[in-house]
């Protein structure tokens, strides 16, 4: 395969998508499920500590650099296979979709809400219910992450393959 921008842009998206997806399979599988099994105010202390780690320049690069890299690849090489572009574009849609957009209309709104909670004055039914109302809904939207960021990843690996 020839080095060009459009090669090297491909490869980018597709390692920066892998650790965006191995970013989430992680948590799905042993994070989540992990504090799962803590006392309510176990589980939300290590949530919204957790929460507020993440929030660094590292992550926001590789969870944001996908969607830009991917789009970009796709457009850079469109002249060179209709099949390559249009799959690298898929990938970049379900990214979009699946990962960024849910986490800004579902998971952040939720972190927000467990970030403004101060968990040392909360009696007991009051952590009850904020776990109630956050840990399924982050679950199941992280689940999406989850599939979406997975998805992406094969799509833009067969893509490099075929290329």
């Amino acid at each position: 395969m020839e080095l060009t921008i459009g090669n090297t842009i491909l490869f980018l998206a597709t390692a920066l998508t892998g650790i965006s997806a191995g970013l989430c399979f992680t948590w799905t599988n042993a994070v989540t499920t992990g504090i799962g099994q803590l006392d309510n105010l176990g589980y939300l202390q290590a949530f919204q500590q957790m929460n507020r780690a993440i929030l660094n320049p590292l992550f926001f690069a590789v969870f944001f650099s996908p969607f830009f890299m991917s789009f970009a690849a796709a457009f850079l090489n469109k002249g060179h296979s209709p099949r390559l572009f249009w799959m690298t574009l898929a990938a970049a849609a379900i990214y979009s979709l699946g990962v960024v957009v849910v986490t800004i209309l579902g998971n952040v709104p939720l972190n927000e809400i467990l970030n403004g909670t101060n968990l040392a004055q909360s009696s007991n039914e009051e952590l009850q219910a904020l776990r109630t109302t956050f840990e399924k809904p982050w679950n199941k939207l992280h689940f999406i992450r989850t599939i979406s960021s997975a998805v992406s990843l094969g799509l833009l690996i067969i893509a490099g393959i075929g290329k």
